[in-house]
């Protein structure tokens, strides 16, 4: 009888281990689809947002993106820098982003890229709304 103690132990511990594997590798961002149409546009005061996803995935502890419309003359924040490392695709209008004071232009199919730990904001400086494309990652060990 005490024998069987530590075997149901271990075969206790086993059950548990794999119930918890399912349950992180269920939470998983897994290969997708995301159709615009499908994505509800939420309007706020400078436009408006799409959510496309916000998840974990099997090598970052979170990936995210979403699409942002931007009217005229807006920002979607004050400038400001975060420790995610995050990449954006204009789809249709003109952006100027400022990185670490220095401003660039950014119109149709151009990609900025945004570092970890640098100043950087967005603005629409064209005569029609302006749309991108928005995926931020913080990978594993990232400072918070």
């Amino acid at each position: 009888m005490h024998a069987l103690k530590p075997a149901i132990l271990v075969v206790f511990v086993a059950v548990t281990s794999v119930a918890a594997t399912l349950a992180v590798e269920k939470q998983l961002m897994r290969s997708s689809v995301f159709e615009w149409e499908q994505l509800d546009a939420k309007p706020n005061p400078r436009g408006a947002v799409r959510s496309v996803f916000k998840a974990p995935t099997a090598r970052l502890d979170e990936f995210e993106m979403h699409i942002t419309t931007l009217n005229p003359g807006e920002s979607p924040h004050p400038p400001h820098k975060h420790v995610d490392e995050e990449m954006m695709i204009v789809k249709e209008g003109v952006l100027e982003t400022t990185q670490e004071g220095v401003a660039r232009r950014a119109g149709p199919g151009s990609i900025i890229f945004q570092a970890s730990n640098e100043m950087h904001g967005l603005r629409n400086i064209g005569q029609t709304p302006a749309t991108y494309y928005v995926m931020k990652w913080t990978v594993p060990g990232a400072q918070k």
